[in-house]
């Protein structure tokens, strides 16, 4: 190859470089970032992985309807990841950052299923196969797909919880007769919130591990879930239906005194984020980022919103700094065309108990 040859491929493969890594900020030792997103079908090109490559985020998180499942035939589910697995958008994204994944309905294989889906164990063989858990991971001896890892940061520790809201969630209550719903719902209730505190949504399988992971030293913890956190009750699938389940919630995390807990999630196809306060606790904030390439016509009334909604395809990006002096977290809604359209940035001393 002569010297013009040699400097003509140079050149070439620094424009590759310099395109991976897009217009992204400098990475700070200090810094964790996470990008998340839910709500991608198997048959859409899915370009805005594209976009979460050029922001370098460490991890990207799923946090369900990672594919349209919605079968009983799990040849068909396994086909429709591979569908998933085969876009030079997830394999450009597989490439570039590390992948972790919980479910939601729609992967689980059936539109706001529970415990009693029967072919819940095929399709977590499905879900672990296709995102390559070790065939040594714990996740594959209990039942479900419940999780943590821990992930270093200079000396400090970032811990994820990826929480399944699926396998033993019991039945939804149907909200009924609509004609004395409140004027403010716009649209029919599917369901109404749990009266019966038995009703679980995690099961007691998965409350006493959480328990066990929330007294785990960590200086920043991510709880991922697959339906909304930190919302009001708006007669759609979310933690609101189960009262007791989200004050159990609260209560946990007053008890065992950790810091600095923060939710991500997903399902509603649009971004938002919600600010859930309770007396005792310091407020606990859920950023929800649906959209990977499914939309909605609108969004639902949340007296907790203080960012959004943000109706086009998008992504969630979290950025953790501790830097000595204002640590804080940043969250972010990146839309498909590249315009960041919210910024909310959260003081560890904001989601810390008094004396931390």
């Amino acid at each position: 190859m002569n010297t013009l040859r040699r400097f003509v491929a140079l050149c070439g493969l620094c424009s590759s470089c310099l395109a991976a890594s897009g217009d992204a900020p400098a990475r700070s030792d200090a810094t964790f970032s996470i990008a998340f997103g839910s709500c991608g079908h198997q048959d859409h090109p899915l370009p805005i992985f594209n976009d979460v490559v050029k922001h370098r985020p460490d991890v990207f998180v799923f946090l369900g309807d990672n594919i349209y499942g919605d079968t009983d035939d799990m040849a068909v589910l396994r086909q429709k990841y591979r569908q998933l697995g085969s876009k030079p958008s997830y394999k450009n994204l597989k490439a570039h950052t590390e992948i972790l994944a919980t479910w939601d309905d729609h992967d689980y294989g059936r539109n706001d299923a529970g415990k009693d889906y029967p072919h819940k164990a095929g399709a977590k063989e499905a879900f672990l196969d296709f995102f390559e858990e070790p065939a040594d991971s714990s996740r594959r001896d209990h039942e479900g797909i419940y999780h943590s890892v821990y992930r270093r940061v200079g000396d400090k520790t970032v811990q994820i919880i990826l929480l399944d809201g699926r396998t033993f969630r019991d039945d939804l209550q149907r909200y009924g007769d609509q004609t004395d719903r409140p004027k403010r719902y716009f649209y029919n209730l599917d369901y109404a919130p749990h009266a019966d505190p038995s009703k679980t949504l995690l099961g007691e399988q998965q409350w006493a591990w959480l328990a066990e992971e929330l007294r785990q030293p960590a200086d920043f913890r991510v709880i991922a879930t697959g339906t909304q956190f930190g919302i009001e009750y708006n007669g759609y699938e979310a933690w609101a239906n189960f009262p007791h389940e989200r004050e159990r919630m609260v209560r946990l995390i007053t008890e065992t005194q950790a810091n600095r807990v923060l939710f991500i999630s997903g399902d509603v196809h649009y971004a938002e984020i919600s600010k859930f306060e309770q007396p005792g606790c310091y407020p606990l904030y859920d950023l929800t980022a649906s959209g990977l390439s499914q939309t909605w016509k609108f969004a639902t009334p949340n007296r907790n919103r203080i960012e959004g909604p943000i109706m086009d395809n998008h992504f969630g990006l979290l950025t953790v700094d501790f830097t000595a002096g204002h640590a804080h977290a940043k969250a972010e809604i990146w839309d498909i065309r590249g315009n960041q359209r919210v910024e909310h940035t959260i003081p560890f001393a904001e989601i810390s108990f008094a004396g931390d």
